[in-house]
């Protein structure tokens, strides 16, 4: 069987995550082609992946480059048009996290994939593919802990990383969109359901710039969904200790929680403060192996035809919720959610 030839469009911290995967890690696909507007980043595709093929101009890459698939790791208002251009262009597509930032670019981009059939379109809601949240999904799918009724989220990015949020909140789509999609994906996932209301507030305590480009670096939502159920997520930018990522799944008998403790391993250290447990550190470290396990699901998805697990329509439906989480945010008012 032939390799996938990938070309890679954005090389900022999980671009360099995805394009080491493919260049280096995963079995069938070929790391043919790199695209940022950075030119730093280029020169790191040259020199550290040995890639020939660097190109500034993404409708460039997409005419000229020796290449089968496209992996979209941009801006998130940028994903929809560069999904639409690459399906028209004949490439299978995974991209990453949102599908969008409003329900047109969803629609924009559901319509390009309803119109090729025959190419794999992927969304890459990692979480899914992580060993500890699969392991979770399989334990409710086999009632375990009867009926779940409510899913309780909260991801914090660290204080060390907070100069980058800052910088690229103006482009984000907003605390709701940015960091609070993947726990949205996973409550319809565990929950089984769709959300039909969402409460939401923020705060700014120690950096008024999230303020200042109209954001917030914490919050909170609160969703009623279809069958009753409830979800809570809060979402962050400071952690102190490190990156917080923990989930609980409460059910009519019984509870699994992930990540109770975000710890780095299962070492310990004894010293004068006591028994310690170190943080991970980053999101590329909390989910380097399933990084590698969903990219790898769409390569082989796209070579055999097989359909990934996550669909364009998971994006419109999650995309759909977080928009509506940011109007609550933004009006302080209970806000409906369409179907």
């Amino acid at each position: 069987m032939k390799n996938l030839k990938t070309g890679v469009v954005g090389l900022g911290r999980l671009g360099r995550v995805h394009a080491h995967n493919i260049r280096y890690q995963i079995p069938g696909a070929e790391l043919t082609a790199v695209c940022s507007i950075v030119p730093a980043e280029l020169e790191y595709a040259r020199s550290e992946l040995g890639v020939a093929a660097v190109y500034a101009d993404y409708k460039e890459m997409l005419a000229h480059a020796d290449m089968d698939a496209a992996v979209i790791v941009t801006t998130s208002s940028e994903h929809c048009w560069q999904i639409e251009a690459a399906l028209d262009a004949g490439k299978h597509v995974f991209s990453e996290k949102p599908l969008g930032v409003d329900a047109a670019q969803c629609k924009q981009a559901e319509a390009a994939v309803e119109r090729h059939p025959e190419l794999t379109f992927m969304l890459g809601f990692m979480r899914r593919y992580d060993k500890s949240y699969a392991y979770a999904k399989e334990k409710i799918d086999a009632g375990a802990i009867g009926t779940p009724y409510l899913v309780k989220a909260t991801g914090i990015d660290p204080e060390a990383l907070v100069d980058g949020a800052i910088r690229f909140a103006k482009n984000s789509g907003g605390i709701f969109l940015d960091m609070a999609i993947h726990d949205i994906d996973l409550m319809r996932w565990f929950l089984g359901c769709e959300a039909t209301e969402v409460y939401a507030m923020g705060a700014t305590f120690k950096h008024p710039e999230f303020r200042a480009a109209g954001d917030d670096e914490t919050g909170v939502a609160v969703y009623r969904f279809e069958n009753g159920a409830m979800g809570m997520i809060h979402v962050g930018r400071t952690a102190p200790y490190g990156y917080h990522v923990e989930t609980e799944i409460v059910g009519t008998e019984g509870t699994i929680r992930i990540s109770a403790v975000p710890e780095k391993n299962q070492a310990r250290l004894y010293n004068q403060n006591g028994v310690c447990a170190e943080c991970v550190g980053s999101f590329p470290e909390r989910f380097a192996e399933a990084y590698l396990t969903e990219l790898q699901e769409f390569v082989d998805c796209a070579l055999t035809g097989r359909a990934p697990g996550v669909s364009v329509y998971d994006g419109t439906k999650s995309t759909a919720i977080g928009y509506a989480t940011t109007e609550a945010w933004k009006t302080g008012a209970p806000v409906k959610i369409l179907p």
